[in-house]
């Protein structure tokens, strides 16, 4: 008589990308604003949060479950609160017969990249990786909220990154209402976060000249200390540009911010090598807060996701093993 297999029980909780997403632009912002744009130790992490070294590292890796008021510690932190979505239980049990990569997934949020379960659109996936190879090239993704925005996103930077560009992630979702209050301090803190990420020195401090105002001191940053220092291009993608409409003095500036950069690309060899991805929705609401010229949404490669077929539907409903007998014209 076989012996019924041993299963093992796994304990704890980890972080979701969004969570851990969530948590670091946090710290980044605490880095900002109380350590002059210097990286926090994990000894000064470890007194702040009240935890130990070793279990900072867990939580950060997002490899091995913790506790959940480990998480809550480390969001109360940073002046945040541990949502649902912040994190997952992993299976709690499991057995050496199951293969996780045949595990169905929960139909919401980003699909990873790996992901059986993604549904290509029409190709837009190939237009838009062509698209990231031209320099200064801005693509604008526009739909609904849940309609695989963040997921084609994702897939253009990894693209981009097999080409050995440097690419880098922004979520106004995410990001702590307090940086929106005032542009100088907003943009001052987009120049230390995109030196910071690509291990670029900080001058901010000495070159930073208020009586030229916050666009023009990001422009001369972004030239002098960011574009001239790099090898190869840079994609700044900005995702959830909707959330600007609760700070519509702010979405305005940036969003001609985003226009001066993307016409610079036009004429400049060196601002080519900066490319721009912006996803948003709704597409109406924003163009209202925003006039003919310095509106981003007359600019670039326009891509709409449109609503899945029934062919696409059924497709995805055989990968997710579910009942395939539907109708597909009441789809």
């Amino acid at each position: 008589m076989e012996k019924p297999e041993k299963q093992r029980r796994r304990r704890g909780v980890i972080l979701t990308p969004t969570g851990l997403e969530k948590l670091l632009t946090a710290k980044q912002e605490a880095e900002y604003r109380d350590n002059c744009g210097h990286r926090f130790t994990l000894e000064v992490l470890s007194e702040k949060t009240l935890l130990g070294v070793d279990t900072l590292m867990k939580v950060f890796a997002c490899e091995s479950g913790v506790d959940k008021q480990t998480l809550k510690h480390c969001f109360q932190a940073f002046n945040l609160t541990l949502e649902n979505s912040d994190y997952y239980r992993p299976n709690l049990l499991e057995t050496n017969t199951i293969n996780p990569q045949l595990l169905p997934e929960l139909p919401e949020g980003q699909v990873p990249l790996n992901s059986p379960f993604y549904i290509n659109r029409n190709n837009l996936e190939q237009t838009c990786y062509q698209e990231i190879l031209r320099g200064g090239s801005l693509i604008r993704i526009n739909a609904a909220r849940k309609m695989g925005k963040t997921s084609l996103m994702t897939r253009i930077i990894n693209h981009a990154q097999q080409q050995q560009y440097h690419t880098l992630y922004f979520s106004f979702r995410l990001a702590e209402s307090s940086i929106f209050q005032d542009l100088n301090h907003w943009l001052r803190w987009l120049c230390v976060s995109i030196s910071r990420q690509l291990d670029l020195e900080n001058h901010l401090p000495q070159d930073w000249d208020d009586f030229l105002g916050g666009k023009i001191n990001c422009k001369i940053y972004l030239e002098k200390h960011i574009l001239s220092h790099l090898d190869h291009p840079l994609v700044l993608a900005f995702d959830d540009l909707e959330y600007l409409l609760s700070y519509p003095q702010l979405g305005e500036e940036f969003f001609s911010i985003l226009h001066l950069w993307h016409e610079e690309g036009k004429n400049k060899p060196l601002w080519q090598k900066l490319r721009l991805i912006v996803a948003y929705s709704p597409a109406q609401e924003l163009d209202k807060t925003s006039d003919t010229y310095q509106s981003p949404f007359s600019l670039g490669l326009p891509i709409e996701l449109p609503n899945f077929t029934s062919a696409q539907v059924r497709e995805l409903s055989q990968r997710q093993g579910l009942d395939q007998n539907f109708d597909s014209e009441k789809l």
